[in-house]
């Protein structure tokens, strides 16, 4: 397991031994009904430096804006020579929501987060209040996956890896408009990067819960670019067939983080969604 460099912690984030032994980090703003942002995948991935222009905002809006690091990313624990499945990413996460007290909340969840998020929707629906998907994974197979051109070569980058200026490449492969690749956030995942084992990559195992979509009955609002690189948008049609109280918001000249190059938008959207 890498050790956390608990100096490097920002001061904004707290961490926590849960039950199975590992560290999670977390960041947390505002106070009332939980709203939990899980982050996707991705080279020095965190879930402040996908969700950084959200979760504030959410939190001053009365809502209790909580920011988790999935396992083998930001400061929570890095683990090496074990396989990265989605029992482990959503197992860990619920550990670390019961350590906060949270018996109900709204996920949100981009890419490998809303696979994570659908995931703890079938194994703990009552913990669901609602979902805000940002183009899931975890409703294809890994073939459909791997034939998007944004996997393909992050995977490469991974493989590989990467110096900053290669991470900032990279990055680029997530937006339409790569003006929202600045400095600060190149700055932000290279130092995440640096800790990061390759198995969180190349050992990740994500299952297609397509078929255990109509088993989920919690509302969902869900967005998506039509320039993603990484997921199919044609995912949104199964979820919109499987799971009558769910609706879409399309974009385009987006890529695969809406939540960031459409940000005014996708709060206003979220905020109106968890008032309903």
């Amino acid at each position: 397991m890498q050790s956390i460099d608990v100096a490097s912690l920002p001061k904004e984030a707290s961490t926590v031994q849960v039950k199975s032994g590992h560290t999670m980090a977390w960041r947390e703003i505002g106070e009332g009904k939980a709203v939990v942002f899980i982050h996707g995948s991705g080279l020095g991935a965190s879930g402040h430096s996908n969700f950084k222009q959200n979760y504030p905002v959410i939190g001053q809006a009365g809502y209790r804006s909580i920011v988790p690091d999935l396992i083998g990313y930001g400061w929570s624990s890095k683990l090496s020579d074990v396989d990265y499945t989605l029992d482990l990413f959503s197992d860990t996460l619920l550990e670390l929501l019961e350590e906060n007290g949270v018996t109900k909340a709204t996920l949100v969840g981009n890419s490998l987060g809303g696979a994570v998020a659908l995931d703890i929707a079938l194994k703990r629906p009552e913990l669901v209040e609602k979902l805000v998907l940002m183009a899931p994974g975890g409703i294809e197979q890994r073939e459909a996956y791997f034939a998007m051109s944004g996997i393909l070569k992050m995977a490469q980058g991974s493989a590989k890896g990467v110096d900053r200026d290669g991470l900032q490449e990279l990055l680029k492969l997530l937006v339409h408009d790569p003006r929202h690749i600045t400095p600060d956030l190149v700055d932000e995942r290279y130092e995440v990067l640096k800790t990061q084992s390759k198995d969180v990559f190349g050992r990740m195992r994500v299952p297609d819960l397509s078929p255990r979509l109509s088993e989920i009955t919690a509302p969902i609002l869900g967005f998506w670019g039509i320039q993603d690189a990484f997921c199919p948008h044609t995912g949104y049609i199964k979820i919109l067939e499987a799971c009558p109280n769910s609706r879409f918001v399309m974009h385009a000249a987006c890529g695969h983080w809406v939540m960031v190059e459409y940000a005014d938008e996708f709060n206003r959207t979220v905020l109106d969604f968890l008032a309903e």
